[in-house]
């Protein structure tokens, strides 16, 4: 294969650490440029991945800060549909690859680049999600997925050819998790995880405290939502990424967000891993308890579709088709409702919402009183019921006449 310059999704983990190397040694003549996206992970990694990029072999490395646009443009679009993979996962790695993979698409685009490449493995979901997002916006490139040509069939195998390249990596033997973090959330799988009857280790969280170990006092916060996105805290109005950088820090201080699933990947393996999303488990009770508050019976039941529906879309790496905008577009305008205000209490792992208003709330005390009302008319329920049950009365009654 014939390529000049290849764009490759680089992580400074051990997969991508390996890549650039390996694709010096089987593609010489050609450039590779480590693409970097920031999206909120930990800062000390980025500080140095640029050195650590060009001392493995990287002609060039760009980091482009895609945080803002992650958190508006990505997360919560997929928030207002209140999307939960399998009814558990808040889908923090899959919704960041689309942003990253278009990032790196356009970067390919823009230096004159032929290849796109990238090191997820070929048992997992990301080698779909990225070459969906590349098929869809640049078909004309080359795609290189290096975990699917090299004979490295482990990761043990990749520790010895960084050993053998001299490239330092924070993996070992003995702590071989593989993690993935942004600002959304931050994954643990393989290690002792591998087995689902071995419980998680301390090792295996990053982000949150143990529960056991949090604070004894409950810690309260306010919530303003406008359009179903949060954009105050304590009545202090913050942009939509420092609402959450603020959200984590609570919710991690409380043990909130915390996960160990066995989920279905697309392409039929089951996978364990133990997840952390604290601030996005306290947005997510807080626009369920507005939902609650505005949406009437049929609207919440065509929200949760849309949400089960959405999970799929983002799991899959179908983000750039018409199908994810129709859905987008139908959660956005049901959201035009979301606004109001909530309260919520942090405590030992759990988030409840204890006080909740809106502007376009459908309660009605008056109405849901067990007291005395003068507005409701409990003789209306009669022709109701009897047309509500009108077909089951017929069955019934046609039953009868068949047994005569």
């Amino acid at each position: 294969m014939s390529v000049q310059k290849i764009v490759l999704a680089y992580s400074g983990g051990l997969d991508t650490s390996a890549i650039i190397p390996w694709l010096k040694e089987n593609y010489s003549r050609c450039e590779v440029i480590a693409f970097v996206a920031d999206v909120g992970q930990e800062r000390s990694i980025l500080e140095m991945i640029e050195k650590k990029a060009i001392e493995s072999g990287a002609n060039k490395c760009y980091i482009v800060d895609l945080r803002e646009e992650f958190i508006s443009e990505y997360v919560y679009p997929i928030l207002q549909t209140g999307a939960l993979y399998e009814g558990t996962y808040l889908l923090g790695t899959a919704m960041a690859r689309p942003i990253i993979a278009k990032a790196q698409v356009d970067l390919a685009i823009e230096i004159g680049a032929d290849a796109l490449c990238h090191g997820a493995t070929g048992k997992g979901n990301d080698q779909v999600r990225f070459e969906t997002t590349y098929a869809a916006l640049a078909p004309q490139l080359t795609v290189i997925a290096p975990w699917r040509k090299w004979n490295l069939s482990s990761r043990q195998a990749l520790l010895h050819y960084l050993k053998k390249h001299d490239i330092t990596t924070t993996a070992s033997l003995e702590k071989i998790y593989s993690r993935d973090e942004n600002i959304w959330h931050i994954s643990t799988e393989g290690g002792n995880l591998e087995n689902p009857w071995n419980a998680p280790t301390k090792e295996c969280w990053v982000w949150t405290v143990d529960p056991l170990d949090a604070p004894n006092q409950a810690e309260y916060v306010s919530l303003s939502i406008d359009q179903g996105r949060v954009n105050a805290i304590n009545n202090e109005k913050l942009s939509p990424l420092r609402c959450l950088e603020k959200l984590n820090l609570l919710g991690a201080r409380h043990g909130i967000g915390r996960i160990d699933i066995v989920e279905n990947r697309l392409i039929g393996i089951k996978s364990r891993g133990c997840y952390e999303t604290p601030g996005g488990t306290i947005i997510l009770k807080a626009l369920h308890a507005i939902e609650q508050l505005v949406l009437d019976r049929d609207s919440f039941r065509w929200r949760q579709y849309l949400g089960q529906e959405m999970s799929y879309i983002v799991y899959d790496g179908l983000w750039f088709t018409p199908l994810r905008q129709s859905i987008q577009a139908a959660a956005e305008s049901l959201s035009e409702l979301i606004s109001g205000e909530v309260i919520l209490q942090l405590y030992k792992g759990s988030v409840m919402a204890l006080q909740k208003k809106s502007p376009n709330s459908l309660y009605s005390e008056e109405l849901a009183t067990f007291g005395e009302d003068k507005v409701y008319n409990h003789h209306h329920a009669d022709g109701f019921i009897h047309l509500f049950s009108l077909s089951s009365r017929i069955r019934a009654l046609n039953k009868q006449k068949k047994q005569k």
